[in-house]
């Protein structure tokens, strides 16, 4: 095992009832997640914490921490300008760091 951190890309996971979300939407709406999924399993840090962190974000995709009395608690992709979203924690263990959807919604 290695001293080192890990990095991405990251694991994603997700709850039942967000995966039965996510498979019951339109194909439209299954890309733009697919899509935000690539950014957020690529990214250093999925919180996009700091100032500009999230520069690098596409037009469409914000992220911000769903309540901001926890920054380092679960956080919101905002997809489309509101039109969809998903919720998700990310866990850095330092064996086996992964994301967790918890959300899907799509309008």
């Amino acid at each position: 095992m290695s001293d080192e951190l890990p990095r991405p890309p990251w694991k994603m996971d997700w709850t039942a009832e967000a995966l039965h979300d996510f498979e019951s939407m339109p194909e439209d709406g299954k890309r733009l997640f697919l899509a935000a999924r690539a950014e957020l399993i690529t990214a250093s840090d999925p919180y996009y914490r700091g100032i500009d962190a999230d520069v690098s974000l596409p037009h469409w995709l914000t992220v911000r921490p769903l309540a901001s009395t926890s920054p380092g608690g679960p956080h919101i992709a905002d997809l489309a300008g509101g039109r969809g979203w998903l919720i998700f924690t990310f866990i850095r263990r330092h064996a086996d760091p992964q994301i967790t959807v918890t959300d899907a919604f799509w309008a």
